[in-house]
């Protein structure tokens, strides 16, 4: 079974580091393409948290004692007179920045803090997760990769969410590789992987689109297995798409058959791409049949397939005019049926759904007492 082979970390390493040099190409799509102008993430607001960072900008800068100026002006003192650094003058300084000037303060700023707290770690305040959100803001990737590849910051950046954040910033502007080196560094220095990591590294590697990369992902995707972590569907469609991509068709159907729940727009389309590299025809024809004449009630939705793959099983099918006969039938029910999508499978797996929280959260509150089985008044729901 494939879940039983773990490599030795210094060799995924070797082969994470041979991949961010020159020579190796990329899958040739931009994160600029994304139908209706949409950016490509794959963080969700819930972890990225920018709104929530924003917000709290503006409140500290309102309630400041003085000018930002002034304040700003009396850390570049401290620094002079080398005077101790306390940690809410570094929290407010990060939430005053508004240019790269401000961020190169705040970047000598982290300097001093963290030689002066590097062994103070136990319950301590995550400035990592911050000084992201503020590179994240102000489009300053470079300076963050640069800190959190600092040896002489080690231990500063020690969550994934500060690591999970700035690669999701170098994916949207499609700098792959370089997200890639970030995942190197995150590698060794230890930091534990969450599920939003393993969606981000497999993404980068099915956006590099290589050897290199498949290997990568089939590592990574290896020694989770071997730990009993669960992967997310998420990530497992990233994984089968670079199977696809790099030819590797047991693999994706391995993959395929390990995904729980595989009614998703993602699934439909990855289950068509399995068949035509399988050169299954029939069968091919017959998915689409039971796309569309399905027993299905009005309340379940019926499957969508992109227009994209849809073109891809008309070439498969045009030289057997039985097959090609009946799926020209087909594709102009599934019009018919509203279920051809424009997006492709690239923008679909790139596609970040909507935070739940928001949405679940009015379902779980009371609007009856519990004693007196009359409605709650607006001031209680309101707490």
């Amino acid at each position: 079974m494939a879940a039983t082979f773990q490599p030795p970390k210094q060799a995924l390493l070797q082969t994470l580091r041979s991949l961010v040099y020159p020579g190796v190409g990329g899958s040739g799509s931009t994160c600029y393409r994304c139908p209706l102008g949409a950016k490509r993430y794959l963080l969700t607001d819930n972890i990225v948290k920018l709104k929530e960072f924003q917000h709290k900008k503006v409140a500290i800068a309102y309630n400041l004692p003085g000018t930002k100026e002034t304040y700003l002006r009396n850390l570049e003192e401290k620094l002079t007179q080398n005077k101790l650094i306390l940690k809410e003058e570094l929290k407010t300084l990060l939430h005053l920045c508004e240019s790269r000037d401000d961020v190169e303060l705040a970047k000598n700023v982290i300097y001093r803090y963290h030689a002066e707290n590097r062994n103070v770690t136990l319950g301590e305040y995550k400035f990592g997760p911050l000084f992201m959100r503020l590179c994240y803001e102000l489009d300053l990737e470079e300076s963050a990769v640069e800190l959190i590849k600092d040896q002489h910051l080690r231990g500063f950046f020690s969550d994934c969410t500060s690591f999970n954040i700035l690669m999701d910033m170098l994916f949207i502007k499609g700098k792959y590789k370089s997200a890639l080196e970030v995942l190197i560094e995150m590698k060794n220095q230890d930091v534990k992987f969450s599920k939003d990591t393993y969606v981000l590294a497999f993404a980068i590697c099915y956006k590099l689109n290589s050897p290199e990369s498949f290997k990568i992902c089939t590592t990574l995707r290896e020694e989770a297995l071997v730990r009993g972590e669960v992967l997310s569907r998420r990530a497992s469609y990233f994984a089968v798409a670079l199977a696809l991509n790099q030819n590797q068709l047991e693999k994706a159907v391995s993959i395929f058959s390990q995904i729980m729940k595989a009614e998703s727009i993602i699934c439909a389309n990855l289950n068509l791409m399995i068949h035509i590299q399988s050169n299954m025809l029939k069968t091919l024809v017959e998915i689409l049949k039971d796309a569309t004449e399905g027993n299905l009630s009005q309340f379940v939705k019926k499957p969508k397939f992109s227009e994209e793959v849809l073109a891809k099983v008309r070439r498969k099918v045009k030289d057997v005019p039985a097959l090609l006969g009946s799926f020209d039938e087909l594709y102009g029910k599934l019009h018919i049926n509203g279920q051809v999508t424009t997006y492709t499978l690239d923008a679909l797996l790139c596609h970040t759904p909507k935070d739940l929280k928001s949405h679940i959260a009015p379902l779980n509150k009371r609007t009856v007492s519990r004693r007196t089985f009359q409605p709650l008044s607006r001031s209680l729901l309101a707490e």
